[in-house]
């Protein structure tokens, strides 16, 4: 019987329309714009002037904090300014912008295709490496990587738990990247397990990726330590308490780290990005970037540098169809509808989605009918309706007793929602005050 987490989750349509499609490389932008801040945490301090000359893997600017992440140049040519762009969020955010010259890169990265499997480097040095390569978890959330593989004190990890999940509906990215780069990947879980000290890696794949689970059991058996785990089709499993639960059935609790079980979670291209770093020395400034839609005439997987507007992406992959109504940078579920294609991609961006008219329409909200189905597919085992209702009548005292920053704002309340109400939306704004009083009160203390 294959695993799954216990509590709530739902199976939305997969549409996987990039499935199968190898990586290709997308064209350099002519103008590169890197945003700062890239990652959760502090945004980077820039280090380099208007009028610099980079290369491909130069130091833009060096974390901002402990929790923050290096920025390097995806591209070789000169500073034309450092100014403010528009996010995903909607929101004007500092960026460097860079005249594209050509794609000279730095010298100390090896850009050989060799498989380098021994790594020298002790704990410390692999744990400096990825941080000095500004690598960060490629799964959506950017939480500095460096950062997730050293345990506050007290804290021990006893299992490295990699999730190659995907349960993100459209998105193949991960997908084909553990087709196409399975070994480099396996090192780099190898390089984590003896970064993190552990003996064991388990990696979960969702039984919708057939060919992956059995390219990967082919080839693991030359890895020490390293085990495949089949899951369940079941949203949002690639969350990562969901994950934790679903592979040694431990439950992170309120409130608290996913550490607190034992376990230290990183996606698969985290993996393949810290074996590069590793092995090849290379920075983290490219990345694989699935674009997809129903009316999408090449739904494809492409090797994206970082700063390369989302347009030329959808040009690539066949053009804005006339239906679209909405763009996502990410899935359905849980990515952010953006305002502009010229909005750059970011070391977090997975996908880019063209949704059709048709689909992106919200229905008429009706009122709540106290059927509890949001309820029972909370995979936190919250009660949507209940925050939503405390968020609308701004009771935020009452909001964080009932657990509002538990949420992972996966979205399977509003999905299952039969009288089409935001739920999200309204926890959203809730996590969001509720954040901010905990903030000041620490402040304060």
């Amino acid at each position: 019987m294959l695993k799954s987490f216990r509590i709530g989750g739902i199976h939305p349509p997969e549409n996987k329309l990039s499935a199968g499609k190898n990586i290709q490389t997308a064209t350099l932008p002519k103008q590169a714009v890197i945003l700062l801040g890239q990652h959760i945490g502090a945004p980077a301090q820039v280090v380099v002037n208007k009028g610099d000359s980079v290369k491909v893997g130069t130091l833009l600017a060096k974390a901002g904090g402990f929790v923050s992440a290096n920025i390097h140049s995806s591209v070789s040519g000169t500073v034309a300014k450092i100014d403010q762009i528009t996010d995903t969020s909607g929101y004007k955010r500092p960026a460097i912008f860079i005249d594209v010259e050509g794609d000279e890169w730095e010298e100390s990265i090896d850009r050989s295709k060799a498989l380098k499997k021994e790594c020298a480097l002790s704990e410390k040095e692999i744990i400096q490496r990825i941080s000095d390569c500004g690598i960060v978890g490629l799964g959506g959330a950017t939480f500095p990587t460096q950062v997730k593989l050293s345990p506050p004190p007290g804290m021990k990890a006893s299992i490295l738990i990699i999730n190659a999940v995907e349960c993100e509906p459209y998105l193949t990215s991960d997908h084909q990247l553990m087709m196409e780069k399975t070994e480099e990947i396996l090192v780099g879980i190898m390089i984590l397990k003896k970064a993190v000290g552990v003996e064991h890696a388990v990696i979960g794949i969702e039984n919708n990726k057939k060919d992956a689970i059995s390219k990967m059991q082919s080839l693991v058996s030359s890895y020490s330590g390293i085990t495949i785990c089949p899951l369940k089709v079941r949203y949002p499993q690639g969350g990562e308490k969901q994950l934790i639960d679903a592979i040694i059935h431990r439950q992170v609790p309120s409130g608290g780290l996913p550490i607190s079980t034992g376990a230290v979670v990183q996606n698969v291209g985290t993996a393949f990005a810290v074996y590069e770093a590793i092995q090849k020395n290379k920075p983290l400034f490219e990345r694989i970037v699935t674009v997809t839609g129903k009316s999408l005439k090449s739904p494809s997987n492409f090797l994206v540098r970082i700063g390369t507007p989302i347009g030329q992406l959808i040009d690539a992959a066949g053009g804005l169809p006339d239906d679209t109504e909405k763009i996502v940078s990410g899935g359905p579920m849980m990515g952010k509808a953006v305002v502009s294609t010229d909005i750059p991609t970011t070391k977090g961006c997975s996908g880019i989605l063209l949704i059709q008219n048709r689909e992106a329409e919200r229905k008429e909200m009706y009122p709540c009918i106290r059927c509890a189905k949001c309820v029972a597919v909370c995979p936190m085992g919250l009660e949507p309706n209940l925050l939503a209702k405390l968020s609308d009548f701004s009771d935020w005292e009452k909001s964080e007793k009932e657990h509002v920053m538990d949420c992972i704002e996966c979205g399977s309340c509003s999905y299952t929602c039969p009288a089409h109400r935001p739920l999200l939306d309204f926890i959203r704004l809730g996590k969001s005050k509720v954040g901010n009083i905990i903030r000041n009160r620490v402040v304060k203390k």
